[in-house]
């Protein structure tokens, strides 16, 4: 079965951090989150969620501020590594391109902390994600997806085409309600071969 065929018949969700303080206290604040919101989500919380002392958290974060910090590096880092997995199973750039969009997309939507913000506490995560901080997200992002492209692209070219992907998916996230459902594989496909698939041809090494 190809990948594309395999991501055409499950939706696909990342799994929990693992049995570490650090890995427990970043996968609890994201449940809290979800549940309650970020605002209202204290270390209290989080601490009852992960199953350890208040003072036992702030061995290893400052307050709550660090805490979203490391659970946002530990969420970017899980996020784009699925997405490049399943795009450097692919033996096609289009096909890559696809894998990577449709499986971040998913991910993206099925995210239950990122989706409570963006419902119920726009203002604690557009800042964020619009220019400026968000510009500096896409960096990250965008040098996180690069490898995805490194069978096809030369270096510089692969994080271009990573900080294109990074943007597109930026977009989408901030749609109230998207044009083009980029978690379906056929309407992936549509949209990327017609609008981003062929910007990146250029670029091809042994074109």
């Amino acid at each position: 079965m190809t990948v594309l065929a395999d991501l055409e018949l499950r939706p696909g969700r990342a799994g929990d951090g693992g049995p570490g303080v650090d890995q427990r206290a970043t996968a609890a604040l994201l449940a809290c989150v979800a549940r309650f919101g970020l605002s209202k989500t204290t270390l209290d919380d989080v601490a009852r969620e992960a199953g350890c002392s208040r003072a036992t958290l702030y061995r290893y974060f400052d307050g709550k501020a660090a805490l979203v910090r490391r659970a946002v590096d530990v969420e970017l880092e899980r996020l784009t590594s699925r997405a490049v997995e399943a795009a450097r199973a692919c033996d096609a750039l289009p096909d890559a391109t696809v894998a990577l969009v449709v499986t971040a997309a998913r991910d993206l939507v099925a995210h239950g902390p990122l989706q409570f913000l963006l419902a119920h506490e726009p203002e604690s995560i557009l800042g964020q994600l619009a220019f400026g901080p968000g510009d500096r997200l896409l960096v990250r992002v965008g040098d996180a997806f690069a490898p995805a492209f490194d069978c096809w692209l030369d270096l510089a070219d692969t994080r271009r085409a990573g900080d294109w992907i990074a943007r597109v998916l930026r977009s989408y996230v901030l749609m109230p309600e998207p044009s083009i459902d980029l978690t379906d594989v056929a309407a992936a496909r549509d949209f990327l071969g017609e609008l981003v698939v062929p910007a990146f041809e250029p670029f091809r090494r042994n074109r």
